[in-house]
């Protein structure tokens, strides 16, 4: 089967490296709209138009089965995608705020490092309602131009990129804005590019005691389990 996968730009393929572990032996196009990159900054009616040109273009392919390897695309317009195409299998990528919320202390500090669009989207808040434990907090980091660095940038653009943005970042302390501020447990990559080898060592160094987590491994078990459904 061909899977077809699609992002603005480089960072889908820590989402296909993903995929492509778990299902070795599929046949895969991957698709990165670098003309358009970052979707992140995208106002809607642009980033529908642009996510139907890229779909087009994988089944055009043969692609049988689409994954928006994009927490943007996938937060913004994976409904309207499938209303659009009823017929294909989507996939989305979307940040992995469930698995950080359930796999940590009930009262863990999380911070979901995002794109500008995946930061004021719905799609994030819901998820955040819908998971998030009573003692446990989650804090959104909007990170505008960061994933435009890591597309073209150097180690070192992509490095003082990253600073710029974490020096905005005031995370939450139970003693109050005097006390002493808290790292987070759990560091959410938000966008598929934060995901890439470079940035997420950097993001790492920047938070050496957090642990960080992707939705890449749970994109590849859905396409798993869809491709169950259509052999």
């Amino acid at each position: 089967m061909i899977i077809g996968v699609f992002d603005s730009g480089i960072g889908g393929r820590s989402v296909l490296a993903a995929i492509k572990r778990l299902l070795p032996d599929e046949q895969y196009i991957y698709y990165a709209d670098t003309a358009h990159c970052p979707y992140g900054n995208k106002p809607l009616p642009e980033l529908r138009h642009l996510v139907s040109a890229d779909v087009d273009y994988l089944l055009a392919r043969g692609a049988k089965l689409i994954v928006v390897a994009c927490n943007t695309a996938t937060t913004q317009t994976i409904d309207f995608l499938r209303q659009t195409y009823p017929s294909v299998p989507f996939v989305g990528t979307e940040p992995a705020v469930k698995l950080a919320c359930e796999e940590s202390a009930p009262d863990a500090k999380i911070l979901v490092l995002a794109t500008e669009g995946t930061a004021r989207s719905s799609r994030l808040h819901a998820l955040i309602s819908q998971h998030k434990r009573p003692n446990q907090t989650v804090e959104v980091l909007p990170c505008p131009g960061l994933a435009a660095a890591i597309e073209t940038g150097s180690s070192s653009q992509i490095s003082a990129k990253l600073s710029e943005v974490l020096s905005a970042l005031k995370i939450r302390s139970p003693q109050g804005s005097s006390g002493p501020k808290l790292a987070p447990d759990v560091v959410v990559l938000g966008c598929t590019h934060y995901s890439l080898p470079l940035p997420k060592s950097l993001i790492q160094t920047a938070f050496p005691k957090s642990r960080l987590v992707d939705g890449g491994d749970g994109v590849a078990r859905e396409v798993a389990r869809l491709i169950k459904t259509m052999i």
